[in-house]
């Protein structure tokens, strides 16, 4: 293994055997669990931390960057196996005597949370343990600290059963959001990813922006939006499309801490960018309890705005540097790439439509994944078939099979699906798809590990907060500060948000922000999923803000500069993703939460003029580079449409104005003195 921050980081193809397999079981596991249901959801639940477990140990050294000591890992990993048979077999006795924990109960519950502890560290370094461990020790302590943080003592078996037993500990909503959207999803974005969706992606941006103005960094901002539709992840979205662009953009003049910055700044605003968007989403839907429809509508606008920004800030940099792009001749044809490849965005549009026509994420995602591999392999078979009525007839054919799914149920797409593997086994070329396949199912047991152990600690917070009410606490100091300015809230959540960021990835950090300080912005009147959506987007901001900034240091060794150089361009790149939410706050008609589309329209044409200005204060540049004054104009016009006071938006929209009219005369003017010259 190269790196240990990285265990799993080796090419599919160079892993262990023993790794290998065990992933490929896994995805198998989840595949079957999602189109079947054979097993209840604690089972399921359980068996997911399971091979999570298994796969951890037998890949991530304790220390260091040798591969694991075999026999301890196997031990490990076997022992956190052995947790999920103890829940499946004996799964009619915990319910019997539900609370009322045996001594193998006990040895079970504690063995378990040690695990997943130990494989947390491994995977993601001290940050998050320490954090789950506080909460830990709080429970277990709490009744000796002063005042309202006291709480009435609960005793050591109680936290057990609390956390390894029940649904509101280890075996909570993200981890079953883990074990059945969640991997689904991976799944679906590695089968594409496989079969050359970025390459796809990358080709169709190429062609529509890397001929313009600054067009390799617009390249980067469009195929890092693409690619987020579906890996949703943004630390991995920078190390795939990265190593593409920001080379480009540094070898078309960009600074080399602005390319990363452009990057890793596109890369985390996948994650909000609907349809599919990061995997927060679906716990997000499970949490409150709303169709995931519901935060994907809430998300468009915002999404739609923190693209438009980021690309705004990269034309405003392209033209105050006059950086070219590519010869058109260079550039590749964005309709041939998607002649050659449409086959690829068929399993997309159908996830897309049955998403948003009201399925659940669940269905949509298994249709997805075998629609898929259907296309994958049935691809793979065509190529083989002479004349263009054979291809027509084949898909026709297989369109008709699957048809069969309707009436007859999943088990007829699996049926096509073996048919087509047998097919592909005997047809030269046939093999090669097979392995393809094959090494998608690892990859995405590999993309699942970090997001499935997050998940699974944080379960330990989520116990914790249910248990001793801690949550209530917190939100009463919020309210307390919010009765008399909702502006010091939301800073103060913010600032909570960043903080938990700076060592802990996007979905920890939204659940233990979403259980804790988010009900208090509830309370404060802020509606349901605006108050959930303000706390997601800090946690992804936190991956772009200084000192940790994980999409950034993602992107430092591919940019070949610090990775604190690139998060303070970052910072200014997604000025929009700072600004959204407080807006979105005070007008909610932002996230589509308002009364009507007018009301919509007008917070919309705000936002963009206030984030368009500020885009040219942050660059210094718009016709002219900017005098100091100009910037403070800018600045008060920006900030005043943010704001939501009776005055502010007529105040605002007029500086706005006077600032566009006097840069414009002056640009104007100085152009006309450089003629005359």
């Amino acid at each position: 293994m190269s790196d240990p921050q990285q265990g799993l980081s080796a090419n599919t193809g160079d892993w262990p055997k023993a790794l290998f397999y065990t992933a490929l079981i896994f995805s198998i596991f989840q595949i079957i669990t999602a189109a079947f249901h054979p097993v209840s959801t604690q089972v399921l639940r359980a068996t997911h931390i399971g091979f999570l477990l298994l796969v951890v140990f037998l890949s991530y050294p304790a220390r260091g960057k040798s591969q694991p000591w075999q026999p301890l890992a196997w031990l490990l990993g076997l022992a956190g196996m052995a947790t999920a048979a103890y829940q499946w077999y004996f799964e009619a006795d915990l319910i019997q005597r539900s609370g009322e924990l045996t001594d193998a109960d006990m040895v079970i519950g504690i063995t378990l949370i040690v695990l997943v502890f130990e494989a947390a560290r491994r995977v993601m370094g001290w940050a998050l343990p320490i954090i789950c461990g506080i909460f830990l020790a709080y429970g277990l302590l709490g009744q000796y600290l002063p005042g309202d943080l006291m709480h009435r003592g609960y005793g050591f078996d109680q936290i057990i059963n609390q956390l390894a037993f029940g649904t509101e500990g280890l075996y909570g909503t993200p981890t079953y959001v883990s074990a059945t959207y969640i991997f689904l999803f991976i799944l679906f974005g590695s089968f594409l990813e496989q079969a050359g969706m970025i390459r796809l992606f990358t080709d169709f941006a190429m062609g529509l922006f890397g001929h313009k103005l600054g067009g390799p960094a617009k390249v980067a901002v469009v195929s890092s939006a693409l690619m987020g539709t579906i890996t949703g992840s943004g630390v991995a979205n920078v190390v795939t499309t990265g190593q593409f662009t920001i080379p480009l953009m540094k070898r078309f003049g960009y600074r080399s801490a602005f390319a990363g910055g452009v990057e890793a700044t596109s890369s985390m605003g996948s994650q909000i960018m609907p349809p599919i968007m990061g995997a927060v989403a679906f716990i997000m839907a499970e949490t409150i309890n709303v169709p995931f429809i519901e935060i994907a509508k809430a998300a468009l606008i915002p999404a739609l705005l923190y693209f438009c920004s980021v690309f705004w800030m990269v034309h405003l940099e392209a033209k105050r540097a006059n950086l070219c792009g590519l010869p058109k001749d260079q550039c590749p044809d964005p309709w041939a790439a998607i002649k050659e490849r449409w086959y690829l965005l068929i399993p997309l549009f159908i996830l897309v439509y049955l998403l948003f026509s009201g399925r659940t994420p669940l269905f949509s995602g298994m249709v997805g994944l075998a629609l898929t591999s259907i296309v994958i392999l049935g691809s793979a078979i065509v190529l083989r078939l002479s004349s263009m009525a054979m291809r027509i007839a084949f898909w026709i054919a297989l369109g008709v099979l699957c048809a069969g799914f309707f009436q007859l149920g999943i088990g007829v797409v699996f049926g096509v699906i073996a048919l087509l593997v047998a097919i592909c086994w005997f047809i030269k070329g046939g093999k090669e798809t097979l392995t393809i396949c094959l090494h998608a199912l690892v990859e995405g047991a590999r993309h699942a590990v970090p997001v499935g152990i997050a998940c699974a600690l944080v379960g330990v917070i989520i116990g914790i907060v249910s248990l001793t009410g801690i949550a209530s606490t917190f939100a009463s100091y919020i309210l307390a500060v919010g009765q008399d300015n909702l502006f010091l809230s939301l800073v103060l959540t913010m600032i909570t948000c960043l903080v938990l960021g700076m060592g802990i990835p996007t979905i920890p950090n939204y659940i233990i922000t979403s259980s804790i300080a988010a009900p208090a912005l509830l309370d404060l009147g802020v509606p349901l999923i605006v108050s959930h959506m303000f706390v997601f987007y800090f946690g992804i901001m936190a991956d772009l803000t200084p000192p940790v900034a994980l999409a950034c240091f993602a992107a430092a060794p591919i940019a070949k500069e610090s990775g604190l150089k690139i998060s303070l361009w970052a910072i200014r790149i997604a000025i929009a993703g700072f600004v959204i939410p407080f807006m979105a706050v005070y007008d909610p008609a932002l996230m589509l939460q308002g009364d009507s589309l007018l009301a919509t329209g007008f917070v919309v044409l705000k936002a963009t003029v206030g984030i368009g200005i500020w885009g040219v204060i942050f660059t210094g540049y718009l016709l002219q580079k900017l005098y100091w004054w100009e910037r403070v104009i800018g600045f008060l016009a920006g900030a005043s449409l943010i704001l939501a006071t009776p005055l502010s938006d007529e105040i605002g929209f007029g500086l706005a104005l006077l600032f566009i009219v006097q840069h414009s005369w002056r640009a104007r003017k100085l152009k006309h003195l450089a003629e005359q010259g």
